[in-house]
């Protein structure tokens, strides 16, 4: 009985956190304020740092990033990294986004106008009620270098992406071809008044300050429907944003759970993963590298022991991986497709677009087996070359033995995806496992 109370209370703390991450800039600060919760103190990367044996840690990156750790005893002994991604994709709204579509006597109809951030399927984005979410900059004493940023999500259901009703596109069954920047707008509504500064008038209300102060913003849509569990046993989790948010609260929750120990246990969560990681706050960056070395400094050690640490390193990439779909079986390898509740999935590739090798998918088969739980392996279909993840990133910033992994999962990239809870629990034991064998 014990046990499944104490399963379903992880199970709606993590429905709590996924229905608060709605955004990259939400899902930081919701880690940042767990993270605080847990005793962690915050590092600025412009001021000295004096950490300790035993101190914990975390450092934030432009809002979207963040890293946290558990010092060592021994600064040469090397680092236990697990990295997830923040971002998901999706639609961005684009600078001055206001756009006559229509009018009512003196209102007129509005949309906005937004951009394709990553690989979202577009389809699935239809006629759903969405919100907004980012971060907002406002006025500051010195928004060059000392700006005031905020995060900002509106709840309501603002905006909708109405689809094109059948009677106008007979075919739209058997033939659908989508256009970004005309079919996938979505519509505010009727607007009084002058049109352009809507949206910002809109955030100013919801968080009390003068359109005027509004200097600029990040702002993406959001499916406001909050995660659900379904299926026969209820076990799966249906919601926007598992890939990659899943991961990140798993190595969030092994984290706060580090026991300090010789080594320096680490969780890095990257941004603009969707788009290839090439921002100062994505896995591309020299941002974890950066932090490392200064621990490994601040506990006393010098170049020398940097190397040695980075040396006798392991790292794990946690990225979602694709659940065999029941609907299209034959778009799977025939003997490594994995399947929802199955546990973790090692992924592999041949033409190393996954940093996994026989040596590291051992030793993360080793530790499932340590942490009682069973392990998958995904692998693509011979003619599907399939996609790339944070692992060979990194590795090009620290070249550490490492393996990439995730959860099985259906609909990647959709608004909504679904994962079986089991597999969350499943790797939250085994990054868990991880960080705390001796």
């Amino acid at each position: 009985m014990t046990q499944d109370k104490d399963k379903m209370a992880k199970r709606e703390d993590f429905l709590a956190f996924m229905n608060r991450s709605v955004s990259n800039f939400m899902a930081v600060d919701t880690i940042v304020s767990r993270l605080r919760d847990a005793g962690f103190q915050e590092l600025r990367e412009t001021d000295p740092w004096a950490v300790k044996p035993g101190s914990r840690c975390y450092v934030v990156k432009n809002g979207t990033a963040v890293v946290a750790f558990v010092a060592g005893s021994d600064p040469a002994a090397g680092f236990r990294i697990v990295a997830a991604h923040s971002d998901s994709p999706g639609f961005r709204v684009k600078p001055h986004p206001e756009m006559r579509c229509g009018a009512l006597g003196d209102s007129q109809l509005v949309k906005l106008n937004t951009e394709v951030y990553g690989g979202a399927i577009y389809h699935t984005w239809f006629d759903r009620p969405l919100g907004l979410s980012g971060r907002v900059v406002l006025r500051s004493e010195d928004p060059v270098f000392a700006p005031r940023h905020c995060t900002v999500r509106i709840d309501e259901p603002r905006l909708v992406i109405p689809h094109l009703a059948i009677h106008f596109k007979r075919d739209v069954n058997s033939s659908l071809s989508l256009s970004a920047q005309k079919d996938m707008l979505p519509v505010l509504g009727y607007v009084d008044g002058c049109l352009q500064g809507t949206v910002a008038r809109i955030v100013a209300s919801h968080l009390g300050v003068s359109p005027d102060d509004i200097l600029d913003f990040d702002l993406t849509l959001f499916d406001i429907q909050p995660a659900e569990m379904v299926g026969a046993d209820s076990s799966w989790v249906n919601c926007g944003r598992l890939d990659d948010l899943s991961m990140a609260y798993c190595a969030l929750d092994a984290v706060i759970a580090a026991v300090p120990g010789r080594q320096t246990q680490v969780m890095a969560v990257f941004d603009n993963e969707e788009t290839g990681s090439g921002t100062k706050q994505g896995a591309h960056s020299p941002m974890l590298r950066n932090v490392l070395r200064r621990v490994v400094s601040s506990l006393g050690g010098h170049g020398e022991e940097f190397m040695r640490a980075v040396a006798g390193s392991f790292f794990i990439s946690a990225d979602c991986a694709h659940a065999a779909h029941p609907n299209y079986m034959e778009k799977m390898d025939p003997v490594n497709h994995p399947v929802l509740g199955g546990g973790p999935v090692i992924k592999v590739n041949a033409n190393c677009k996954y940093m996994t090798d026989a040596d590291s998918a051992a030793a993360f088969k080793w530790l499932c087996r340590e942490a009682g739980v069973p392990c998958q392996e995904f692998v693509n279909h011979s003619d599907s070359p399939g996609g790339s993840t944070l692992g060979n990133i990194l590795t090009g910033q620290l070249d550490m033995r490492g393996v990439d992994m995730g959860i099985g999962l259906w609909a990647m990239h959709s608004v909504r995806e679904t994962v079986s809870f089991d597999d969350v629990l499943y790797t939250m034991q085994v990054f868990t496992q991880f960080f705390n064998r001796q």
